[in-house]
C-alpha cells in the first residue's frame, strides 16, 4: 500500500494505491496517518480509493476506525473513486449506511462546504 498526501482548502487527501491489508512489514496504518493529522487539527479527510485493487477486513477496519476517530472529533470523513468490487465489500457489511461514499473526488470536496 501507498499512501500519498496532499490538502485542498480545509481537507488532508490521502490518495492510496494498492492493497489495504494487514501486512508483516508494515510500517504504519492508515487509521495512525489520519489519526497524526487529526492531531495537528485537521478535521476533514477524504479518502481517494482509485488505485486500491484489494481490501481485507483489516482494510475495512482501518477505514471505519479512521472514519469513528474523524467523527469524534468532530470532522467528516469521505471516499471517493472506489471500485465497484470495493463498493460491493462496503454494501455486504451494510458501511454504505454510514460512510459518506462519493463517485468523484471534486464533488466529495466541495460536499465538504455544503453540509
Amino acid at each position: 500500500m501507498l499512501i500519498k498526501t496532499r490538502e485542498s482548502n480545509n481537507v488532508v487527501i490521502f490518495d492510496i494505491e494498492g492493497e489495504i491489508r494487514r501486512s508483516e512489514s508494515m510500517q504504519t496504518t492508515l487509521h495512525n496517518l489520519v489519526k497524526s493529522h487529526l492531531d495537528r487539527g485537521t478535521r476533514n479527510v477524504l479518502l481517494n480509493l482509485e488505485g486500491v485493487e484489494f481490501i481485507d477486513s483489516f482494510g475495512v477496519g482501518e477505514i471505519l476506525a479512521s472514519y469513528i476517530s474523524t467523527q469524534n472529533l468532530g470532522g467528516k470523513l469521505k471516499l471517493c473513486r472506489i471500485s465497484k468490487k470495493l463498493l460491493l465489500i462496503f454494501q455486504i457489511t451494510m458501511l454504505t449506511k454510514v460512510l459518506d461514499i462519493q463517485e468523484d473526488c471534486e464533488g466529495a470536496l466541495e460536499s465538504f462546504d455544503k453540509a
